[in-house]
């Protein structure tokens, strides 16, 4: 293949990547390892390393027209990044001693386990009442819908910050912006509308993304070749994203997030076991 037609064909993925990303608040990494080491057969950690560079591109991409349309949580978002970048930078050292089949099949599992627990959630409503810790922080707000303005209180502050740090390193470990665990955390354990956790994720994603991928730029894990494409295709991907959310309902996105990761997850899995990364 010509580094013409793999540059193409990396933009076209790295846009769906950015689509999916900005959408569901997964990171660009969802399908850019998949797409890296299934469709190129490029070394995991090397995907891992321009995936992290991806979840940064949809964060800067679909944060600020999220922050704009008063969606994100951005109190929250900088509250719980502080548990997401300490557990990013102990993912990221332990990736480097870790075989790439390993990797790969904890990803597979990850994204199928994430894959369930969305199915599994039918709640959308806002809670009236919250919890303390919420109060105490500020962290309670509202966020605009069709109907109008909506106020939403926090529940579970403590477990969420506990799940956001198994994020994080789940995030230096696999590259793939956490996105998944900070929605489920979010959107399962402190009870907020899907749209607030999808959007306040993809303002987190960055953040978290940064803090392991200096680890993997120190251990010569990304290639320009293969980032720069990757970058370029995820932040059109993620503007295209943020324009859709408003227009799209909460359940198709929902399904769009279980398709999509399920796909990739039995892929990764079953590669994991039969192939060498």
């Amino acid at each position: 293949m010509s580094i013409l037609a793999f540059t193409l064909i990396l933009l076209a993925g790295a846009y769906l990547a950015g689509l999916v990303g900005s959408l569901t608040g997964l990171g660009g990494g969802v399908v850019v390892i998949p797409l890296l080491t299934l469709v190129f057969h490029i070394d995991i950690r090397y995907a891992i390393g321009a995936a992290l560079l991806a979840s940064i591109a949809t964060s800067s991409g679909a944060a600020s027209a999220y922050v704009k349309e008063g969606i994100t949580n951005i109190r929250l978002g900088m509250f719980l990044e502080i548990a997401t970048t300490i557990g990013a930078v102990i993912g990221a050292f332990i990736a480097v001693y870790t075989p790439t089949n390993t990797i790969a099949i904890l990803f597979g599992a990850i994204l199928l386990f994430s894959a369930a627990m969305t199915i599994r959630k039918k709640n959308q409503e806002a809670l009236a009442v919250g919890s303390k810790w919420s109060v105490k922080f500020k962290l309670n707000s509202s966020y605009p819908t069709k109907d109008g303005v909506v106020p939403y209180q926090l529940n579970h502050v403590g477990a969420g910050f506990s799940i956001m740090t198994l994020a994080g390193i789940m995030s230096g470990l696999l590259g793939i912006g956490s996105g998944a665990l900070k929605v489920l955390a979010m959107d399962t354990t402190m009870h907020i509308p899907f749209k607030v956790s999808t959007t306040t994720s993809n303002f987190m994603i960055g953040v978290t993304a940064a803090a392991s991928a200096v680890v993997y730029l120190q251990r010569g894990y990304m290639d320009p070749g293969i980032a720069f494409p990757v970058v370029l295709g995820v932040i059109g991907g993620a503007f295209t994203g943020a324009k859709l959310l408003a227009r799209i309902d909460p359940k198709l996105l929902r399904y769009l997030f279980c398709a999509a990761i399920s796909f990739v997850a039995i892929e990764m899995i079953y590669n994991g076991y039969h192939h060498q990364f």
